[in-house]
Order: C-alpha cells, then sequence, then structure tokens
C-alpha cells in the first residue's frame, strides 16, 4: 500500500486513525502493530512472513545478549577481576551473538535482494548456471537496517537497551508510516515512546499539516517532473540532443528528491498522528556547496547508520584508513539501494569526491571561503556531481548509463544544440519545474500568529489536500523511486 493512493487515503487512514483514538491506552500499541501488518500485507502477504522472521531473530538476539550481559567490564569490578573466566567467556559469546546477527540479517536481505544480480554475472563465467528469479520484499533494506541496529545497540550498552515484549519490537520494526521507506528509526530515539507518547490536538495538526505537504511534493510536483525525466530518460537515444539530456537529468534530480522527502514528511506526519515524533530525514541537500555537505543533507537516517554502524567499527577518522573506510561506506551506500552495477557506480561516485574534497581539505589545498563566488562555485560544483550521480542512479544499466552521458556532453548527432527542447517545454511543465525548484530551497520567514492566520493556515492545507485528490484520480501515473529498496 502506497501513501499517495486514494485506498490508503480514503480507507485505511481514516479508519485506522479513528480505531486507534478510541483504543483503551493499553491496547493502542497492539492496534498500531496489527494495523501495520495489515498495511504491509495489503501489498505483499507472501513475504510478510519475510519480516515476521527478521523480526522473531532480532528480538531472539536480542534477549540472547541481554542474557550474556555486558562485553564491558561490569560496575564495581576492579582491573584483576576482569581476566575472570566466565565474564570473559560471556564477553566472547556475545561477541558470537552479535556476529550471527549480523550474517542472519545481511544473509536475508542478499537471498532477496542481491541472489539474482548475483547469480546474473556468475552465469557469465558459468553458462550452465540457472538463475532464480527472486522477488523483492518491499522495505527490506528499511526493516532490516532498523532491526540490525537494536541488536547491535543491545550487544554495545550490554543489555540495557532490550526490549523484552516482543509486541513492542515487532511495532517499532514495522510501524507502517516508516515501514517501506524509511526514515530509518533508530530503537534509542523510539524506545520512550513506545510508552509513554503524548497525544494533543496539536501535535495531530502538526502531523496532518506535514502528511499533506509532503503528499504534496509527491503528488503533484514529484509526479509532473517524473512524467518529464521519464519521457526523456526513457525515450529514443539516437535522435536526443545534449540539451534535452540534461533537462531530463536534471527533471531525475527533482523528482528523486520531492518524491524521497515527500515520503519522509508523509512518514514523519503520520508518526505524529499516532504521537510519535520521528527525525528528520533531509535538510534541503540541492544548497549544499561540496559533496560532503550534500550527504550531511541527505538521507541523513542512511548516512548515520553508516557512520555508526560501519565508518567508526571500521576506525573512522582516527584510524590510517580513512579514506579506504569512506570508500567502503559509500560502496555499501551504493549496494545498499539496489542490486546493479549503476547504483555500485553511484556510490563510488559520490565517495570518489568526497575523498577528494577530504584530501585537499587535510592537505591545505582547499580553503573554506565564505564569499558569494566561492559558494556558488561550490553549489555549481556539487550540483554537477550530483546529477551526472542520478544519471547512474537512474538509468543503472551501464550501456545506457555511457550512452546518456555521452549525450549529455555533446557526443550525439544532435550535438549542444536545443533541438527538441520546445517539445518537453510547454508552459505547464515550465511551472511545475520552478515549482520544485522553489521547494528545494529553505525559505526563512517568521510565522505569524493569531486565530485568522490558524483559520487561513488550515483552508490552505485543505485546498492543498483536495488539489492532491485531483492529481491522484486524473493520473495514472504514481511511482515511488524509493518503493523498491
Amino acid at each position: 500500500m502506497v501513501f499517495s493512493t486514494i485506498v490508503f487515503l480514503c480507507m485505511f487512514l481514516p479508519i485506522t486513525i479513528i480505531l486507534y483514538y478510541v483504543m483503551p491506552k493499553a491496547l493502542k500499541n497492539y492496534f498500531l502493530l496489527a494495523a501495520s501488518l495489515f498495511f504491509y500485507a495489503w501489498g505483499e502477504p507472501k513475504y510478510l512472513l519475510v519480516m515476521l522472521f527478521s523480526i522473531f531473530c532480532n528480538y531472539l538476539f536480542g534477549i540472547w545478549l541481554f542474557r550474556l550481559g555486558s562485553r564491558h567490564m561490569p560496575p564495581g569490578m576492579d582491573a584483576g577481576m576482569v581476566e575472570n573466566a566466565g565474564t570473559d567467556r560471556r564477553r566472547k559469546k556475545a561477541r558470537l551473538v552479535v556476529t550471527l546477527a549480523v550474517i542472519v540479517n545481511i544473509g536475508i536481505l542478499f537471498v532477496f535482494k542481491y541472489m539474482t544480480f548475483a547469480m546474473e554475472n556468475l552465469q557469465k563465467l558459468i553458462p550452465s548456471l540457472p538463475v532464480w528469479q527472486i522477488a523483492l520484499p518491499i522495505g527490506i533494506s528499511f526493516y532490516t537496517f532498523q532491526g540490525l541496529s537494536y541488536v547491535i545497540d543491545v550487544y554495545r550498552d550490554g543489555g540495557k537497551s532490550v526490549q523484552k515484549n516482543p509486541c513492542k519490537l515487532a511495532l517499532y520494526i514495522s510501524m507502517f508510516p516508516q515501514l517501506i521507506a524509511g526514515p530509518i528509526v533508530r530503537y534509542k530515539d523510539i524506545a520512550l515512546q513506545l510508552d509513554t507518547r503524548t497525544h494533543s490536538a496539536e501535535k495531530f495538526a502538526d502531523g496532518v499539516t506535514r502528511f499533506v505537504t509532503g503528499l504534496a511534493k509527491k503528488a503533484i510536483l514529484a509526479n509532473m517532473t517524473g512524467v518529464l525525466a521519464d519521457s526523456i530518460m526513457q525515450g529514443d537515444f539516437s535522435v536526443m540532443s545534449a540539451s534535452v539530456a540534461w533537462l531530463g537529468a536534471i527533471a531525475y534530480t527533482l523528482q528523486i528528491y520531492l518524491d524521497f522527502s515527500g515520503y519522509s514528511d508523509m512518514a514523519i506526519g503520520l508518526g505524529k498522528m499516532f504521537g510519535f515524533t520521528f527525525l528528520e530525514n533531509f535538510d534541503h541537500p540541492y544548497i549544499a556547496t561540496s559533496v560532503r555537505e550534500f550527504w550531511r543533507r541527505w538521507h541523513m537516517s542512511l548516512s548515520g547508520w553508516f557512520r555508526d554502524y560501519l565508518y567508526i567499527p571500521l576506525g573512522g577518522s582516527r584510524s590510517g584508513n580513512v579514506y579506504l573506510n569512506l570508500l567502503l561506506v559509500f560502496l555499501a551506500t551504493g549496494i545498499w539501494h539496489g542490486a546493479a552495477w549503476g547504483f555500485l557506480l553511484w556510490g563510488l561516485w559520490h565517495g570518489f569526491f568526497v575523498l577528494l574534497e577530504r584530501f585537499l581539505v587535510n592537505h591545505g589545498k582547499q580553503k573554506v571561503r565564505s564569499g558569494i563566488a566561492a559558494k556558488a562555485f561550490g553549489w555549481l560544483y556539487t550540483m554537477l556531481v550530483v546529477v551526472i550521480g542520478w544519471v547512474l542512479f537512474s538509468l543503472v544499466q551501464l550501456d545506457q548509463v555511457l550512452t546518456y552521458l555521452g549525450i549529455m556532453f555533446g557526443k550525439n548527432a544532435g550535438g549542444f544544440h536545443a533541438y527538441g527542447l520546445r517539445y518537453y517545454l510547454s508552459n505547464q511543465t515550465i511551472f511545475y519545474l520552478i515549482v520544485s525548484v522553489l521547494v528545494c530551497i529553505p525559505w526563512k520567514w517568521k510565522k505569524p500568529e493569531g486565530l485568522v492566520f490558524d483559520v487561513l493556515q488550515k483552508i490552505l492545507i485543505l485546498g492543498l489536500l483536495v488539489l492532491c485528490f485531483v492529481f491522484i484520480i486524473n493520473s495514472s501515473y504514481n511511482p515511488f523511486i524509493y518503493f523498491r529498496f
């Protein structure tokens, strides 16, 4: 089930909200868990068992680690007691358990997401090797990372953060607002809210506003820019000019941000409606003036996950292998997004420029400048890297990527002429492109106070919701890009 569908907006969401608020407090979590499982089963009934198996395994790993106790020196023990054989054995067992948890979680992810890709590539070396076509369960990358982060955190704090109630852990991992496309929520950020979250009319209203804003990003702007991007990037490359190719790449750049950030806005808004507060996932990444800054603003929950559970354990910036560590992180980031060479290259592409920027700063070749010209140059450079990167991400197949990039830089019959632009740039398309660009920019303004403004804001949100319904009903184009991850 997708948020921007009539089934979700007119049936699932209102029924779930009404039943949730009439439920006694003691039953709210159980009802929300049941609703979340139904939400997932609606589109992926057979893969519900995969998610439940993942939850069950991580629950057992957490309990196991809790019983083994801390891998660190327990409070009150002196240095001589650390050598105690029982304590040492427990620490070793804890390391084995968390290692097993990583293997199981990554193993499940590999089987369903990467097995077919691996077999297809092996078949090129061994033609007789069969290829199993395994469908990808929706949201498996997201709920796998949430479950894995929970187990690792339990291991790190010696079992203090363990959740002994399996239903509460299942709710944390499967909660429908963030289940299929994030944000990737850490257990420590939501643990207290599972028991003591607050509900208020103001919080609910804020949630509705955030949800409708995200829905408008997705259903109106992302879909309209997506139609333009698909019509170009899935079109005939043989007659395409460089200007048209750049237009397609820019349209996709807008689409993926509006699509994914719109989904995150909806997830955060839905969380507020049910009393939860999720951390932000985007911070206007397209205003970044370096690739490093871009990654501090783009998909922040994923970037933070790789920082805490891969980069730092590898040694982070304290080790002598900082460049290798960064490269491995971006390689993993690319692979996380999908089983295709284009995703891997996309990760390495960004990783290369992050490493380059770090090298230049560390060796005094690059100074941080605050002037307008320096910021403008930094922004142009960053957006060039990002836009080219999205071509790798969008087309995925290497032959298509190379052909399209060649066209963008004039290697085609159309050259750099503006041939074909008029065909794609109608007044309506230009309008949506301008609005999309404006949405990517942070606008600072002081929120007016008073009853009149509150009423006008509610009318505006209601009107925006009606407009979203109009677009959803009249459009057959309604994909979620991150739905497949």
